[in-house]
C-alpha cells in the first residue's frame, strides 16, 4: 500500500477578506476532490486572506499511480491563474518502510 501527501503553498491574487479567499479556496479543493478522486482540504494559513495551504492526500496499491495523481494536483494549482504556487511538499510511504 502506497499513501502520498502534498502540502501546497499558495499565495492568493486579487483578494481582500476571508469571504473573497474561501471564493477561491473552495472552487480548488473541490476541483482537485473531483477530478482525481482524492482528499483535500485547506490546512493551513486559514487566518491570512492572501495565503492558503492545501492538503492533498491519497492511497493506492501502486506507486506510479500516486506519483501521477500528485503530479497532476499539483500542476493544477500551478496553472491556476488566480493563485501563485511558492512552494510544494510531497511525501510519499509505503507499507514496505516501516
Amino acid at each position: 500500500m502506497w499513501t502520498g501527501t502534498l502540502e501546497l503553498d499558495l499565495l492568493l491574487g486579487d483578494v481582500h477578506s476571508l469571504k473573497e479567499k474561501r471564493s477561491v479556496v473552495r472552487p480548488l479543493v473541490a476541483e482537485l476532490r473531483r477530478r482525481f478522486d482524492v482528499s483535500a482540504a485547506e490546512v493551513g494559513h486559514t487566518d491570512l486572506h492572501r495565503r492558503t495551504s492545501v492538503g492533498v492526500a491519497l492511497v493506492s496499491a501502486d506507486r506510479a499511480h500516486v506519483v501521477e495523481v500528485l503530479d497532476a494536483a499539483e500542476r493544477l494549482a500551478a496553472y491556476r491563474p488566480e493563485v501563485e504556487l511558492l512552494s510544494v511538499r510531497r511525501r510519499l510511504t509505503s507499507t514496505e518502510d516501516e
